[in-house]
């Protein structure tokens, strides 16, 4: 039997229209465009601002766009996954909202939680799904409102996120394309961190937990700074090496657009030029699972069939790796 391969057959993305700027951040908290480019290398974000509206509304409208560009047919989706830190609800997942949504009527469906490795950790989980022979065509979803959990009175961390929802339609292949190889991590020494305090079955909700910001995102920068630079950074290298990539042969490496100091830090340690380092987190800020199809959404017509791409990314958890995939087609013809 023709070994099968789980390949990327297509991308859909979506950012909110309202855009919050640094000048606009600084009239919240005491920090400016300098301070925040120079440290993080955010310009603006974009916030789903409107009342009611969660995660679900992002991921349906890049989803609906990715049906759309790829020409699919509700009924023949076989699964949908939909990585994300902030569901609509605790319970029922953001997926089973998105099959409702798009009209799916064969298709189960799941949430998957690694922070902002999310992503990275989903796209290997419905590649091996396709591997298996049973499913043909898969919905992977990156999504995350995190204005929803960012606390805009707390200078450290609110200039840093932003929302938005990426999403890849993934199929089977008998050619050598696709997601060919993974390493993927967690350690769990990242709790005391980063981390969301209240919310969960620890510290339910509470007028004391309001009161004190405990449902915001709590963050020791240097911390989580210093472990995703040394975590990204020996996973990409480590991803390389093993699959014989290196700086000539590398197309486009796309890390979790976390920090610019962080990116840079990968690409000189792949010794690639920045140029072939996929980088929105101007535009777009960090927007959790979100980051990484939405590269791929941004830079799609530069990619070409056969590129060797490394994604990569490092979350709370602590959670990070690298996926390596072999593009399936020419961007410039979707």
């Amino acid at each position: 039997m023709e070994k099968i391969n789980a390949v990327i057959t297509g991308v859909g993305g979506y950012v909110p229209e309202y855009i919050l700027n640094n000048e606009e951040i600084s009239k919240m908290v005491d920090t400016n465009d300098e301070w925040i480019m120079t440290r993080i290398g955010v310009k603006e974000r974009r916030i789903l601002n409107e009342e009611g509206l969660g995660t679900s509304y992002m991921a349906r409208k890049a989803a609906k766009q990715l049906m759309q560009r790829t020409g699919s047919n509700p009924d023949d989706i076989d699964l949908v996954v939909v990585a994300t830190s902030t569901p609509d609800y605790n319970f029922p997942s953001t997926a089973s909202i998105l099959c409702d949504k798009l009209g799916l009527k064969n298709a189960f469906a799941f949430d998957l939680q690694a922070a902002c490795s999310g992503f990275l950790f989903a796209l290997e989980t419905v590649a091996n799904f396709i591997r298996s022979g049973r499913y043909k065509k898969i919905i992977v979803v990156g999504a995350d409102k995190m204005s929803s959990i960012t606390n805009y009175t707390d200078r450290s961390t609110c200039p840093i996120f932003g929302d938005g929802a990426g999403a890849f339609m993934v199929e089977p292949t008998t050619e050598d394309y696709g997601v060919i190889d993974s390493i993927l991590r967690t350690d769990g020494k990242g709790l005391p961190f980063l981390h969301l305090k209240a919310g969960g079955s620890v510290c339910p909700p509470s007028y004391f937990t309001v009161d004190n910001h405990m449902h915001s995102i709590y963050q020791e920068g240097r911390t989580v700074f210093k472990y995703a630079v040394s975590n990204m950074s020996d996973v990409s290298a480590a991803i390389a090496e093993k699959n014989g990539l290196n700086k000539d042969n590398i197309s486009w490496v796309i890390p979790h657009q976390a920090n610019m100091r962080i990116i840079d830090a990968v690409a000189h340690r792949m010794e690639l030029p920045i140029d072939k380092v996929m980088v929105n987190i101007n535009k777009y800020g960090n927007t959790s699972a979100a980051t990484l199809p939405l590269c791929i959404w941004d830079f799609e017509e530069k990619l070409k069939k056969g590129d060797n791409l490394i994604f990569t990314a490092f979350g709370a958890g602590f959670t990070w790796g690298a996926v390596y995939v072999k593009w399936g087609y020419d961007g410039k013809k979707h």
